[in-house]
């Protein structure tokens, strides 16, 4: 339990995460993968590259401290991690060797005329009652998922049973369980995780899953990335008939339950949680669909069969398709060229205003996107995104 003067001693380092947070996470990792391997899996080490999950952290820590007299105020964000947190299998016993790469990058960062053991011990207290919290909420997620119809607890095994080349860099793979038994459901939106060993090395991601729950299989669609370890086992090695191990499905980006309009708008790659959460209103079919997406061009234009299908037999369904360029004329055509402007998304909007956004993609298309629907006056609390990885500031 955080004293009050631990408290004060917590909101005093303020200034100084807010200056120096990132070199004090930076340090955090380069000590925790160095020196405890079993939990280097958990973490994705093209984010380590690009700085945005150490940004992430810093500023996760950041928040925990400003808000350290009202944890409530955290909003979201605790769900968040919770949720990224089952999704790689976050386990009790990887807290303490959080808790003491920690506290080393602060007293190694910040230095012991700063990091005194006063405040060594108050953010020792601060990191206990965040992990406890993290714990117990855990705990009930893992509960919940294991006690559900179809649900289980850790891996389980899942079987390739169909892999279909979608575009020239995304590829779905069909999976259903090995043991041949009940599927847990899910929120659209949501994804699972998946353990793989390449190369003798385990790692660890989530994937959206990008079809409706049907009870049967899940379907992820990945984009094969040139340097992502995951992404090219997944292209070049995984074949029909081949298994995986899932973690069950987690992610708080879920599709409302409501009759208002629903607008989808993606980003390349970001349009798998948008295509299982379409799926799902167009199968409820009480609510007018308008799905957005931007590819860069035909070639990597993903599902444009299935969009076009939905467009021809679901009435309430409008779809429009932009290309950042349009290579030939024999190509597929788009209904526009460019990048997100402002101008047509307020012709292709709902025009009452009564609708729910939800986006997802690249950051900078991101941040577009939230700039243009704020301008067309579109509340924060009707406008929602999720970042594929570590999240990040759009503002």
């Amino acid at each position: 339990m955080l004293t009050e003067s631990q408290r004060d001693i917590i909101k005093a380092t303020i200034p100084l995460l807010e200056t120096g947070g990132e070199a004090l996470t930076t340090h955090f990792y380069k000590l925790m993968l160095s020196e405890y391997p079993q939990v280097r899996p958990l973490f994705n080490q093209a984010h380590q590259a690009s700085g945005t999950q150490q940004r992430a952290l810093a500023n996760g820590v950041l928040m925990y401290a400003r808000h350290i007299d009202r944890l409530e105020a955290l909003g979201p964000l605790v769900g968040q991690i919770v949720n990224k947190h089952v999704a790689l299998q976050i386990q009790p016993e990887h807290y303490p060797i959080v808790g003491t790469c920690l506290l080393r990058a602060i007293d190694e960062v910040l230095g012991p005329e700063v990091a005194t053991d006063e405040v060594l011990d108050a953010w020792g207290a601060a990191y206990q009652q965040l992990a406890d919290i993290l714990i117990g909420a855990e705990r009930g997620v893992y509960d919940a998922l294991a006690a559900a119809p179809g649900g289980w607890r850790g891996s389980r095994a899942f079987r390739v049973t169909r892999k279909e080349r979608e575009s020239a860099e995304i590829t779905s793979f069909y999976l259903e369980p090995v043991d041949g038994g009940s599927l847990l459901d899910f929120k659209p939106g949501q994804y699972i995780g998946l353990r793989l060993v390449v190369d003798g090395e385990e790692i660890r991601r989530n994937y959206s899953l990008s079809a409706a729950p049907n009870g049967r299989s899940y379907r992820i669609s990945v984009k094969r990335e040139p340097t992502g370890m995951a992404s090219r086992h997944l292209h070049d090695h995984v074949e029909v008939g081949s298994t995986l191990d899932l973690f069950p499905p987690a992610g708080e980006f879920t599709l409302d339950d409501g009759d208002s309009a629903l607008v989808l708008i993606s980003g390349g790659v970001g349009i798998t949680p948008t295509l299982a959460m379409a799926e799902a209103a167009l199968e409820r079919g009480d609510r007018n669909v308008v799905f957005i997406h931007y590819a860069r061009d035909a070639k990597v234009h993903a599902f444009g069969d299935v969009v076009d299908d939905w467009a021809t037999r679901y009435p309430q369904f409008r779809r429009v398709i932009v290309y950042e360029q349009v290579q030939d004329a024999s190509s597929r055509q788009p209904d526009s060229v460019g990048r997100p402007a402002l101008e047509q998304l307020a012709r292709w909007l709902p025009a009452d205003g009564d609708f729910d956004a939800y986006f997802l993609g690249p950051k900078p298309f991101m941040a577009a996107i939230k700039r243009c629907l704020r301008a067309l006056g579109v509340p924060d609390d009707r406008s929602r995104y999720e970042f594929f990885g570590p999240a990040e500031a759009l503002d």
